[in-house]
């Protein structure tokens, strides 16, 4: 089977062509997932986004075939949408600080942690400080809603007119959602907003509409499924797969960071700790920061680092302090950069990658994690940062071969894992294991300083 995803990151959208039979992408088209600077607030471009979906189902039919379609998104994303099913106000952008404004009047209402799950974050990163904020600030509005959708199940229900919302995408610090319980907060009533009815990231959402059909020329038989986040559909490959406690380390914009069997810790809400809730429904410990963020920010324009250079680094302790981006992660708060900004660019791209690594292995500590470590994403091809996260976790480690794993999770919303199952390859013990490891503890005692 041929599993046409769509895969909105919050940096950049893709659509993937999964062939099931063998778990592997066969064609991927990307575009950067912009945010329209406009009035009323800084939202997703989603006609452009609809657009680019619909050429690319049309390229891939046509080239390959498409059997059924599947959805995964980014978090913290919620679709209010009129009676016909057309968008009531644009998509907010989460990094808008105008719910900020609102924080005092939305903490009196929120769920505590200790039944959400859900950390206190700025902006619009809890969704349903977005719903507050715009409830509040666009006259009319809650008129106009006839229902709130999470964003997977936006994008499944504009290709088959059947809207929804759904665990992963709720359970991803909204506020709205009751983990332990597997139940709706009573925050979407103290709002008075309709939520769409809850499925399975599983579910059939429907088949194609006509027009759909006709605007990509797939059959109008054409299943698509409900959908999932994002940090989820990495983690669904693994769940059917393997036993034992075991952690997953999704990286892209967001590093996230779950705990599977694990220690139960008590999560903190300061250091960004979280309960998320995976494909299954079941809670999950999870810790994250936005580690594709802080490398986009910090890295030199010749990041590669020669051997000689990756040496002083380690020889001199040169280092990135955290936080680069201070509004989220384990070092929220924090104000870092570099301990010597006179470092060569190789030098800067070393010790960014040494800093990814020991603020992974920090939110994998916080949420307990035990048993092997499983990386998927862009980070599977920075070698520095994996013999750093190994020696530092004293975990073994595994990269994922597959070039996007959250594609691959999606697709298995359709088939289930098969052919080669888990393409996995183990990290061997880093050469430079020691001193690593001495880097890492002078690393964590400056930052406990500061």
């Amino acid at each position: 089977m041929k599993v046409a995803v769509l895969d909105i990151g919050k940096t950049n959208a893709k659509v993937a062509l999964v062939d099931t039979d063998r778990m592997i992408e066969v064609a991927v088209r990307t575009r950067p997932n912009r945010v329209l600077q406009a009035p009323p607030y800084p939202h997703f471009d989603i006609e452009g986004l609809w657009d680019f979906f619909l050429d690319s189902l049309r390229h891939f039919h046509a080239e390959h075939g498409v059997d059924e379609i599947s959805v995964t998104t980014h978090g913290a994303c919620l679709v209010l949408l009129t009676e016909a099913g057309e968008l009531a106000c644009p998509v907010l952008d989460y990094e808008h600080d105008g719910p900020n404004g609102l924080a005092e009047d939305y903490d009196k209402i929120r769920p505590p942690f200790s039944d959400s799950g859900s950390p206190r974050l700025p902006m619009g990163l809890n969704a349903g400080a977005q719903l507050h904020w715009l409830l509040d600030t666009i006259p009319s509005l809650r008129d106009r809603v006839a229902q709130v959708v999470t964003y997977p199940q936006y994008w499944s229900g504009r290709l088959t007119g059947h809207f929804a919302t759904e665990a992963t995408s709720l359970g991803c610090h909204t506020d709205l959602w009751l983990p332990q319980q597997g139940r709706f907060s009573d925050l979407p009533q103290q709002l008075g907003l309709p939520m769409a009815p809850l499925s399975r990231a599983s579910d059939v959402a429907g088949r194609i509409t006509a027009e759909i059909a006709a605007a990509t020329g797939l059959p109008v038989a054409t299943k698509v499924r409900s959908g999932l986040h994002d940090s989820n559909a990495s983690l669904l490959p693994y769940l059917s797969q393997l036993d034992g406690p075991f952690s997953v380390v999704s990286t892209g914009t967001w590093v996230i960071c779950m705990s599977m069997g694990g220690d139960s810790p008590a999560l903190d809400p300061a250091r960004d700790t979280l309960m998320n809730v995976n494909a299954l429904g079941d809670p999950v410990p999870s810790a994250r920061f936005m580690g594709g963020r802080e490398y986009e920010l910090m890295k030199p324009e010749t990041a590669a680092a020669t051997g000689a250079e990756i040496d002083r680094v380690l020889s001199s302790e040169k280092a990135l302090y955290p936080a680069i981006e201070p509004g989220s992660g384990p070092f929220g708060g924090c104000r870092g950069g570099w301990s010597d900004p006179g470092m060569t660019p190789g030098e800067k791209g070393a010790a960014l990658s040494l800093y990814l690594a020991l603020v992974t292995a920090t939110c994998l500590s916080l949420i307990r994690a035990k048993g092997p470590i499983l990386v998927e994403g862009p980070f599977t091809q920075n070698d520095l940062y994996l013999d750093m996260l190994a020696v530092r976790t004293g975990q073994k480690l595994f990269v994922s071969r597959s070039a996007t794993g959250t594609s691959i999770g999606a697709s298995m919303l359709c088939a289930p894992l098969q052919g080669e199952g888990l393409r996995l390859t183990e990290r061997q013990t880093p050469t430079e294991a020691l001193r690593l490891s001495i880097y890492g503890d002078h690393w964590a005692r400056r930052v406990s300083l500061n």
